[in-house]
């Protein structure tokens, strides 16, 4: 059985994630800071719950811990935990945005190697953001060239190179990164628009069912490799 901890799992793109893995016959962890509605959600997929802050050193290596133990190897992480920062452009707004979107990408990876190196087949996901992507966000035709978000998508862009440069560090892990697309999730309720979460979750899927042979270091969204 294949073994999946998502992280920022117990709603939105993480949860629609969660449950179509499951279908698949993984033993899928979710990941969430609030006890319990990460047990709820756990309990609604007959997923497994571990608690999980990306933004708390004790908690990230906790919760791998806990999977070690039960697991004795990780194949599949994906990061999916991020929050927007919408609104105010300030010092402390920043720091929690990078230390969320970005630092939070090397706290879950690092103590998650020695797992993932146990694995046949590992792979790392990263729900990034073309928002992050400098050639997106410089064309207008692109929806991203007017988002307002600019410490979403430098974080996002934050994301996006830490998935390469893993990649490159790690050969033997495959990693990447994937734009899920304008989602209706909590996070874009203000902005209104957005498909439904199970249908960005696809591609999320898609990425953590890659062979053994599968691309590696590449940022990609439902129809291929995208620029950035």
């Amino acid at each position: 059985m294949t073994v999946t901890l998502i992280t920022g799992a117990n709603k939105g793109i993480g949860f629609e994630t969660a449950k179509q893995l499951t279908e698949l016959g993984h033993q899928v962890y979710i990941g969430a800071r609030d006890v319990d509605r990460g047990e709820k959600a756990a309990a609604a997929l007959g997923a497994r719950f571990v608690q999980l802050d990306v933004t708390d050193d004790v908690s990230v290596n906790s919760a791998l811990a806990t999977i070690g133990s039960a697991e004795g190897r990780l194949d599949v992480l994906v990061h999916n935990a991020g929050i927007l920062g919408a609104g105010v452009v300030d010092g402390p707004t920043a720091l929690r945005v990078f230390d969320t979107n970005a630092v939070g990408i090397v706290r879950v990876t690092e103590a998650a190697l020695p797992l993932l190196r146990k694995s046949s087949n590992p792979t790392v996901v990263t729900v990034s953001s073309s928002a992050g992507s400098f050639w997106a966000v410089n064309n207008p035709e692109r929806p991203e060239f007017h988002l307002p978000l600019a410490l979403y998508s430098a974080s996002k862009s934050a994301a996006t190179m830490l998935t390469i440069q893993y990649a490159k560090s790690e050969p033997g892990i495959k990693f990447n990164a994937l734009e899920p697309g304008t989602t209706a999730t909590d996070m874009t309720a203000a902005f209104g628009v957005g498909r439904s979460p199970e249908e960005s979750a696809r591609t999320v899927v898609r990425l953590a069912t890659l062979d053994a042979d599968g691309p590696t270091g590449t940022l990609q969204d439902e129809s291929g490799e995208l620029r950035w």
